[in-house]
């Protein structure tokens, strides 16, 4: 079986602890009558009074025969030194951005820290079923506050209440919002090329007309994606969605699939650990004390660097 682990980072309140319940809902993890609360994640009592994310937390699921370990980090600053923590111990990262705040101070102080560790990253534009920022502006301001190359993956047609849905990029299919959290099948249109008839009839020829402009623009600013730039931290690929109504996650996290790294070699004092090694090593990152007012016990959060735990 193979590992992915990743971590999902933002400024507080953009979305990411909702992104996380689309990941979670989308891998398949409850069923599908379950009733999922919302911010499942956050699951401590001043969490849930406060609305936002104090510890990082972790979740484990089985995707497409993948094992993938994510972890929910605090977005506030007062909480920062869990998030700085947690990304000495992860493979890649999530990023997510509110598309009517844009970047935002913590986004920059965590996104720096990745790039100085060349973390792989992913971008998810948030909130696009609401009025935001016009998405070249997003993208234009991405790169010049963070200092990175971005690749949009999809592109979103119209915003608010002129929101229509995503063309992938990716791989040339048109997916339809509908305004409701489970993503249905026919809501999938696969179009050959943008320049297809199939383009009109579900969008109209105005919105299909401004829709393959804006392709056009965006494959002629962005030519190729080269997967080694993006593992090697240069470059970032972009999805824009919703994760509240759990729309465009399903498009983040199959590329995300393909294209985020393995668990890497650990760089310790001595020598770099192999993931491959057969002997156990594991670098503690964390320590929780108190995660029970009852219990004085405390947790260690281990990344597994080789063998079996």
């Amino acid at each position: 079986m193979e590992f992915r682990t990743i971590a999902i980072i933002a400024h507080v309140d953009h979305g990411k602890t909702t992104l996380v319940d689309g990941l979670l809902k989308q891998s398949g993890v409850f069923g599908e009558r379950e009733k999922v609360p919302e911010r499942v994640m956050d699951s401590n009592v001043q969490e849930k009074e406060r609305g936002i994310t104090i510890y990082t937390k972790n979740a484990s699921v089985r995707y497409k025969g993948t094992k993938i370990n994510i972890l929910d980090t605090p977005g506030h600053q007062d909480f920062a030194e869990d998030t700085y923590r947690t990304l000495s111990a992860v493979d890649s990262v999530i990023i997510v951005i509110d598309s009517s705040k844009g970047i935002e101070t913590q986004t920059e102080k965590l996104s720096n820290v990745c790039r100085i560790r060349n973390t792989p990253s992913i971008f998810f534009i948030n909130k696009l079923d609401r009025e935001g920022q016009d998405p070249y502006n997003l993208l234009g301001e991405t790169e010049k506050k963070l200092n990175i190359r971005l690749f949009p993956m999809t592109w979103p047609i119209g915003m608010g209440n002129t929101f229509k849905g995503i063309y992938n990029i990716y791989n040339k299919s048109l997916n339809l919002f509908s305004g409701h959290e489970k993503q249905l099948i026919k809501d999938y249109v696969q179009i050959k090329s943008v320049e297809s008839d199939e383009l009109d009839k579900h969008l109209g020829e105005q919105t299909a007309n401004k829709l393959r402009e804006d392709i056009e623009i965006i494959c002629g600013i962005y030519p190729n994606f080269n997967r080694d730039e993006y593992l090697a931290g240069k470059v970032a690929p972009v999805f824009f969605g919703s994760a509240l109504n759990n729309f465009g996650v399903n498009e983040l996290l199959n590329v995300f699939l393909e294209l985020a790294p393995c668990p890497l070699p650990s760089q310790t004092i001595e020598r770099t650990v192999n993931p491959e090694e057969s002997k156990f090593s594991g670098f503690v990152f964390k320590i929780h004390a108190n995660l029970h007012p009852q219990y004085r016990a405390r947790i260690a959060f281990v990344k597994v660097c080789s063998g079996i735990f």
